[in-house]
């Protein structure tokens, strides 16, 4: 069994704790997750009960009443809630599901009471999420409802993660970067998705190099857009920085990528979440010369989250630092295309 959430409401006259049980016996699993409960906690991180859709939640609500005193209230109920909030409508959230289960109706607690409830079956197709401008969440609501704005209410939060089948694999991402007569590169990996365990397994091939690069590196880019139509408004924020060459290449050089996605904090790629948000993901190639000069090239890709065990490339450990580039005969080098540095 989960440990028991809850406490006493300030101004109230009874505590609320609830315990999340499965069926069959025994806890429901959980995982550390940044701090939802407030912005200035996000940095914390907090282990709440998982579930999937489809899954039933259950389990049980204590309500103690201070010691000598008789709590009267008008109804007990649990609900379970799904909402989405903006940061630029804070306190205002979307609520997307909603379901009540009436606990007790109305009465006295004369001593500590509990109630078991259960939601089977529930469909709840989006994953949980906390990002920069948005939170998509999921909670348990207890509500002892009183008169005169006595009521007490105390909020349980859980996560929903969904697994989603692999897409199809598509063609290798094959694009070039470079500034006319000066420096030209051709780079690819090998998928445009991936799992969030997955492994991004490229390589850069060095056609021509008559600027001195001090260094490259691959980071990986979320953007977050929320609204619709004119209204919408989008952040980006850099998930991983990783350095795969240091010095400066040669012409006909091919440095190897290989980057494991298991340890940064990722989520699967959303498009119009209830016209509300969307994440997507990118590959971001940044070059960098003796000057600081910066030459980049960005690709969109698709993270989704697998079945435990049915990715082929799972990794659990995290990246280590790959030496720099690999020397490999290529064969003889088309003249090079004038390309426009990004």
């Amino acid at each position: 069994m989960n440990k028991l959430f809850g406490g006493l409401g300030i101004g109230h006259s009874c505590s609320v704790q609830l315990e999340f049980r499965r069926s069959g016996g025994g806890g429901v699993p959980t995982a550390a997750v940044k701090s939802t409960r407030s912005a200035s906690r996000r940095d914390e991180t907090e282990d709440l009960p998982v579930y999937r859709s489809k899954d039933t939640v259950e389990g049980e609500v204590k309500i103690t009443p201070i010691p000598g005193k008789r709590v009267d209230h008008a109804g007990i109920r649990v609900q379970l809630v799904g909402e989405i909030e903006l940061a630029s409508e804070r306190g205002y959230p979307h609520e997307f599901l909603s379901l009540v289960r009436d606990l007790a109706p109305p009465g006295d607690l004369p001593s500590q009471q509990a109630y078991s409830f259960s939601f089977d079956n529930v469909e709840m197709q989006h994953d949980s999420y906390l990002g920069l401008k948005v939170r998509l969440r999921y909670l348990l609501r207890v509500t002892v409802a009183r008169g005169l704005g006595q009521s007490t209410v105390k909020d349980f939060p859980f996560w929903v993660r969904n697994h989603s089948p692999a897409p199809p694999r598509g063609e290798p991402i094959k694009m070039e970067v470079g500034i006319e007569d000066c420096l030209h590169i051709e780079f690819e990996y090998d998928s445009p998705a991936f799992h969030l365990d997955d492994v991004v397994i490229g390589r850069i091939f060095f056609l021509l190099v008559r600027v001195k690069i001090k260094h490259m590196e691959l980071e990986i880019k979320r953007r977050e857009s929320v609204g619709a139509g004119a209204a919408a408004r989008s952040e980006s924020d850099t998930v991983a920085k990783y350095e795969i060459m240091d010095g400066a290449p040669a012409r006909g050089e091919v440095i190897p990528i290989r980057l494991f996605l298991a340890p940064y904090d990722l989520s699967p790629s959303v498009d119009s979440v209830h016209n509300r948000f969307s994440v997507k993901y990118f590959l971001n190639l940044v070059l960098v010369d003796e000057e600081d000069r910066r030459y980049f090239k960005q690709q969109e890709i698709t993270l989704y989250r697998a079945e435990e065990g049915a990715g082929d490339g799972a990794a659990k450990g995290g990246a280590a630092r790959l030496p720099r580039g690999l020397v490999a005969a290529l064969p003889e080098a088309p003249p090079p295309n004038p390309v426009a540095a990004a």
